[in-house]
């Protein structure tokens, strides 16, 4: 079973009144609801963490957003080198990014 304190948080937005001890709510605003009440938010918010327990795998699977930015720079400096015409927000973006790293040369090693 979940965390009861989770599950109404989740349901009710962290709304201020609610709190919980050992798994129990002790204040909610209007009254404890009924057990049905607190059951049928336990399984909503459990298929809910099911359903989206696909999005902190991918996010720890994923390069990071340095290392995939890099290598979209790095392409757009290709194709600029081959005289491609890229889009003028990312070749303005590009040459502030080559403008970074002319000004802060990576070490050598």
């Amino acid at each position: 079973m979940s965390n009861i304190g989770a599950v109404i948080g989740w349901k009710h937005n962290h709304q201020a009144g609610m709190s919980t001890r050992d798994g129990v709510i002790t204040e909610f605003p209007g009254g404890i609801p009924s057990q049905a009440d607190q059951d049928t938010w336990t399984a909503e918010y459990e298929a809910h963490v099911a359903a989206t327990a696909y999005r902190d795998d991918r996010r720890s699977s994923y390069p990071s957003l340095g290392d995939q930015l890099d290598a979209i720079w790095k392409e757009l400096n290709y194709r600029r080198l081959r005289g491609e015409d890229l889009v003028q927000d990312a070749d303005d973006m590009l040459g502030a990014v080559l403008a970074v790293k002319s000004a802060h040369p990576k070490p050598e090693e």
